[in-house]
């Protein structure tokens, strides 16, 4: 649910509806150091299937949400979205691409609901939890020509770090819906559309996939050969009339 057209003398909510973005890929990682600025390095298997699928013209715009998560071994939750065409000018994604960070933190939200959990971590977070990404947690944005990676420092916050350390005992369990959603906040944005929108349902630790990192922290390539996995994805999302 998300604000509706008349949110701001009604404060009535509505479905969100249709995203704004495609959904690209979903990684769960882990780091000798905490992870950030995936999308920075060329070898990275985005960058790699970019390069590969578009080798000239326009390239699609990626999106990716980077959940760093506070535990000793430096996991990551990263969420990546796309979008195939043109963002229109002026529109709030527009404004929150070629604005400030100031603008980029006070307009970032997350919507989160515990699907499948058990109930001290359904008590924990509540039905649902909202919040404005950059005001509760810090954030570090990272924005290129063809992409805008948001990384999200988990353990910057003390109460958000108690839950995550609470859920992280119960991981294997819990079914997580997370939504990103530019906050509108004049009766001209309204009303409001989601981002993009994830599922994750028992993850395993063991299963996170080990990442080299950079001396600075970045990260470098995902181990496998997961780009094959995600070039298919773009050709779907190009020709969908392929899809079975």
């Amino acid at each position: 649910m998300v604000r509706g057209p008349e949110y701001l003398s009604s404060k009535v909510k509505i479905p969100g509806g249709e995203y704004l973005l495609k959904p690209l890929g979903f990684d769960w990682i882990k780091g000798s150091t905490k992870i950030s600025e995936i999308l920075n390095n060329p070898k990275h298997r985005i960058r790699k299937a970019l390069e590969s699928e578009f080798p000239t013209g326009n390239k699609p715009f990626v999106w990716a949400f980077n959940l760093q998560v506070p535990s000793k071994d430096n996991y990551s939750a990263v969420a990546y979205f796309v979008a195939m065409e043109p963002i229109p000018k002026g529109s709030l994604m527009d404004q929150f691409l070629k604005g400030d960070d100031g603008f980029r933190n006070s307009r970032l939200k997350l919507i989160a609901n515990i699907v499948k959990g058990p109930w001290i971590v359904r008590k924990a977070v509540g039905e649902q939890a909202i919040c404005i990404i950059g005001r509760a947690l810090t954030c570090k944005h990272c924005i290129a020509e063809n992409f805008i990676e948001v990384d999200i420092d988990i353990g910057s916050s003390m109460v958000a770090s108690a839950i995550v350390h609470l859920a992280f005992g119960y991981l294997t369990t819990l079914t997580v819906d997370l939504a990103f959603v530019i906050e509108a906040q004049t009766e001209s944005e309204l009303p409001e559309r989601i981002l993009g929108a994830v599922r994750f349902s028992e993850l395993n630790t063991a299963s996170a996939r080990p990442i080299e990192l950079s001396s600075d922290g970045s990260a470098g390539s995902l181990q496998s050969s997961l780009p094959t996995r995600l070039w298919k994805s773009f050709s779907n999302l190009l020709h969908p009339e392929m899809i079975n």
